[in-house]
C-alpha cells in the first residue's frame, strides 16, 4: 500500500500543544453546559468529540480526519456532564481525579444503578445506550480526556439527555434541533464570553494560577 510523503510542514499540522489548546475552549459545549452543578470546559482535539455547539469546528487543534475523536475537558468540583447516552462507545482517561461516574439503563437520572470513582491514569468504557453522569469529585480542578467511536456529527440526536436535562436546559435558553445541533440564544455570544470568564475565574481561585500560566503537573522519577 502506497502512502503520501509527509513534510515538516504535514506532520506538524497533526501536532497538538497544550499551550495553544488550553486557550481554545468552548465554555458552552452542550445545551448543559450553563446548568449549575455542570459547567465546564471542553477542547476539541481530534474530529467533533459529540459537540451540539457547532463552535468547535473552529477549534480542532489537530483537523485531519479520524476514525475516532478525542476531547478534553476540565471541571470545578462537584461538575460534570448531565444525564446522557450515545449510540458509540465513549471512553475516559483521568488526567487529574477524582471522578465518580454514575450509570442506569433508564432515562431518569434519579434511577442510577451503580457508580465507580476513577483517579489518576484511570479509564473507563462507557457502552452505547447506557445512560452516564459524571463529576469531579477534588476540590481543585480536575481533567479528562475523552476517546469516542467515529460518528458523524449533526445527523441526529447526540447526546441523548434525559427530559429532566432537556426542559432545565430549554428554560435556561438551550436546546438543540432534530439533527443535534444547538440552537444558539440570540444573547449567546454575551452569555460565552461571561461564562468564559466565570470558568477562568474558577481556574484561578482553585489552582492559584491563570489558565494561560497553567502547566501539568510533572512527574517525578525515583532516585
Amino acid at each position: 500500500m502506497e502512502h503520501p510523503k509527509q513534510t515538516q510542514e504535514s506532520m506538524a499540522a497533526r501536532v497538538m500543544r497544550f499551550d495553544e489548546l488550553k486557550h481554545k475552549g468552548i465554555p458552552i459545549m452542550f445545551i448543559d453546559s450553563m446548568l449549575p452543578r455542570h459547567h465546564r470546559m471542553n477542547y476539541a482535539v481530534i474530529g467533533d468529540t459529540a459537540a451540539e455547539n457547532p463552535d468547535y469546528s473552529i477549534k480542532r487543534a489537530i483537523t485531519e480526519p479520524h476514525r475516532y475523536q478525542i476531547g478534553m475537558c476540565w471541571a470545578p468540583p462537584g461538575c460534570g456532564p448531565a444525564w446522557h447516552t450515545h449510540d458509540y462507545t465513549e471512553s475516559f482517561f483521568i488526567l487529574t481525579g477524582p471522578f465518580t461516574f454514575y450509570w442506569g439503563n433508564e432515562d431518569d437520572p434519579e434511577k442510577v444503578e451503580g457508580q465507580f470513582v476513577l483517579n489518576e491514569w484511570d479509564m473507563i468504557s462507557l457502552p452505547p445506550g447506557m445512560y452516564r453522569s459524571f463529576e469531579y469529585s477534588g476540590d481543585s480542578i480536575g481533567w479528562f480526556y475523552a476517546v469516542l467511536e467515529s460518528h458523524e456529527v449533526f445527523e441526529g440526536k447526540d447526546p441523548y439527555w434525559s427530559p429532566q436535562i432537556e426542559e432545565a436546559a430549554l428554560r435556561n435558553g438551550y436546546e438543540a434541533d432534530a439533527k443535534g445541533k444547538m440552537v444558539h440564544p440570540p444573547d449567546y455570544e454575551a452569555q460565552k464570553a461571561r461564562q468564559d470568564a466565570f470558568l477562568r475565574e474558577q481556574f484561578r481561585e482553585l489552582t492559584g494560577v491563570d489558565l494561560q500560566d497553567y502547566r501539568p503537573p510533572q512527574f517525578v522519577k525515583d532516585k
